[in-house]
């Protein structure tokens, strides 16, 4: 497999990943307030009071990052590949710091879930940083 096909599904996991979550926090606030991160689980409401505001710039953000990862995604320059590594790391660290010291509002098993997915959402980016110098001629 080669830096460039690596790189593209690490960038094409984080991408869709963050649009939709975007869409979804953008568009139906309450639905992913009440319900994130599905399947009969909710992650965001037993961490406090609904916010409108809060939950529809988090959707907001996450389009953003989005855009950026889909931009990396398209081109594999390895300057864009670099930013949307960054940007994800940007959001990435502090989100996965916030859940490993936040850990009571959740049970043990989604708490396992939660950090887990946390934190390949770092990892990948690292992996990026790392593949980003080695795309040109790849």
């Amino acid at each position: 497999m080669t830096h460039r096909t690596v790189a593209r599904i690490g960038l094409a996991y984080l991408g869709i990943n963050a649009l939709v979550l975007g869409i979804w926090a953008a568009i139906a606030p309450q639905s992913f307030y009440d319900s994130f991160p599905g399947l009969g689980r909710s992650w965001v409401s037993v961490d406090g009071p609904y916010n409108e505001h809060l939950i529809r710039d988090v959707g907001a953000l996450n389009l953003a990052l989005a855009a950026v990862l889909v931009a990396a995604l398209i081109t594999l320059s390895k300057e864009l590949v670099t930013v949307a590594a960054v940007a994800a790391l940007a959001w990435g660290i502090p989100h996965f710091l916030y859940h490993a010291f936040n850990t009571d509002p959740l049970s043990t098993g989604d708490n396992v879930l939660s950090l887990g997915a946390l934190a390949l959402a770092s990892l990948y980016p690292i992996g990026l940083l790392y593949l980003a110098p080695r795309l040109k001629g790849s």
